[in-house]
């Protein structure tokens, strides 16, 4: 039997080289620890056919340094080595928050060995001398359970792709925009930065974005603005035991639970600045330190930061970091107000009436031309979270939304007046140029033939109608001609 060289080795197997009993583990990546040259070689030549990256050190030392630059998916580690045991080696790598499964390989077999190593985390414990189909047994069930795991996964995330637009509701041109850059720049790994009032749909972009990037890892979000410096950091890079008072046993971090998949932080522009200099670290190295730890560990994540405030305006003031402005300020989608795709209200409306009265058990709310034509006259100040607020208590109250308004006092003024009075013909007849419109999805001239009234009769119309409502001060109508509300 030939022999390995001590020190790390490195071999790069084919995935159909061999074959596997687990479909797709060719992909898994295993650091072998052991300090017998014969033994590296066995273990070498037994896996590198069913895997598709196999490491070699031969001491704990070699280990936490090449688990600091890359990621395995599983630890094949004698119990004795030079130096530090292998237990030992384990349990260090557990307290520091790592989390790779391990099975123990020894030549010793009393109790306190075994249960010294079931207590480090093993998965498996393998007595030498073994036979390589023992091995591969073990190493397969290991896989076995992340490989379910990982189709469960695929099959959850390919339902949520059907799906990953239902809530981003609308048919505007800024709505399509938005869709067609998701898209767009949804496989990349470069950061987004998603900017917008509160309540127009942020973090569902950054969902939409996760689900159509491709990534196998988890979508992980968290509210910067929730947690003070320390317990922020704490939350997204985890801390060891003892790393302060409380900190009775250790834990992982959010980055960590994200390997592999995507970080969503909301409210980034509250983030403290002590923060911001850690989170600008991470972006340019991709490793994380947890609280009270000297171990840098790789991750791979991809950030999505989001913020309803205007950072460059926050960086002029102090607060925010402007290189790290810079790093997150790649690629910038721009979530719009409701109040500028008003003509999506409709759809908006409806769908919110049909997703909650189901969820509710309720029947849904009729709204028709009239009641429409009524909430397109509210500012809606909380923008799409506020309209669908608004649906879930007309379902409850089994109201129309406008007098839900109403009796809120939501409902100022001219607002107010409006809701109040019966509506005008020429507001009705708005409101159903605008329904047929929207059925249409902003297609003038097909919209103008089911009226059976020519284009330029509809664009007056819209545009007369548009001039009524700047006059008013409710601003331009997003259905008029510019540019903005139709083809």
């Amino acid at each position: 039997m030939s022999t390995v060289p001590a020190g790390s080795f490195s071999r790069m197997g084919h995935p159909d080289q061999g074959g596997s009993s687990i479909p797709g583990s060719g992909a898994f990546s295993i650091l072998v620890v052991d300090d017998e040259p014969g033994m590296r070689s066995f273990l070498m030549h037994g896996l590198a056919k069913h895997h598709a990256r196999v490491e070699l050190v031969e001491g704990a030392e070699q280990a936490e340094e090449i688990c600091q630059q890359r990621h395995f998916d599983l630890i094949i580690c004698d119990i004795r080595l030079p130096g530090q045991s292998g237990v030992r080696w384990i349990q260090s790598l557990r307290d520091q928050g790592g989390s790779t499964p391990v099975i123990f390989i020894t030549a010793h077999t009393d109790l306190d060995t075994a249960i010294a190593a079931l207590r480090a985390g093993a998965v498996d414990f393998i007595v030498k001398p073994f036979r390589v189909e023992q091995l591969l047994t073990a190493v397969d069930r290991c896989f076995q359970q992340q490989q379910m795991a990982r189709e469960n996964f695929l099959l959850r995330r390919q339902i949520e792709q059907w799906n990953a637009m239902d809530g981003m509701v609308g048919d505007c041109e800024l709505m399509t925009s938005v869709c067609d850059v998701i898209k767009r720049i949804a496989p990349m790994p470069s950061t987004v930065l998603v900017e917008g009032a509160s309540g127009t749909g942020k973090e569902l972009a950054a969902r939409a974005i996760h689900v159509w990037s491709g990534r196998d890892g988890p979508f992980v979000p968290i509210n910067c603005a929730a947690f003070s410096a320390e317990l922020l950091e704490s939350e997204l890079f985890g801390h060891v035991k003892g790393a302060f008072t409380g900190a009775l046993q250790s834990r992982d971090g959010l980055f960590t639970y994200a390997h592999g998949g995507t970080i969503f932080l909301d409210e980034i522009g509250e983030m403290p600045l002590p923060m911001q200099a850690k989170l600008l670290r991470v972006i340019e190295q991709r490793t994380i330190r947890p609280v009270g730890s000297n171990r840098e560990t790789p991750v791979d994540v991809r950030i999505i930061a989001a913020t309803n405030r205007h950072l460059p305006n926050v960086v002029d003031n102090g607060r925010f970091r402007e290189d790290l402005f810079y790093r997150l300020n790649v690629l910038t989608i721009r979530m719009p107000a409701l109040s500028e795709r008003l003509e999506d209200l409709p759809a908006l409306a409806r769908y919110f009436s049909r997703t909650l009265a189901a969820e509710l058990r309720v029947p849904e709310v009729e709204l028709d031309d009239v009641e429409l034509a009524r909430l397109r006259r509210y500012s809606w100040p909380g923008n799409v979270r506020e309209l669908r607020n608004l649906m879930e208590c007309s379902l409850l109250l089994g109201r129309q939304p406008s007098e839900v308004l109403r009796m809120n006092g939501a409902l100022d003024g001219l607002n107010a007046e409006a809701v109040d009075k019966t509506p005008t013909l020429a507001e009705v007849e708005m409101a159903h140029i605008l329904a047929v419109l929207e059925q249409c999805r902003g297609n003038k001239s097909e919209a103008a033939r089911q009226l059976n009234i020519g284009r330029k009769t509809l664009e007056r119309k819209l545009r007369t109608a548009s001039d009524r409502t700047t006059l008013r001060g409710a601003g331009p109508n997003p259905a008029a001609p510019d540019g903005t509300g139709g083809r």
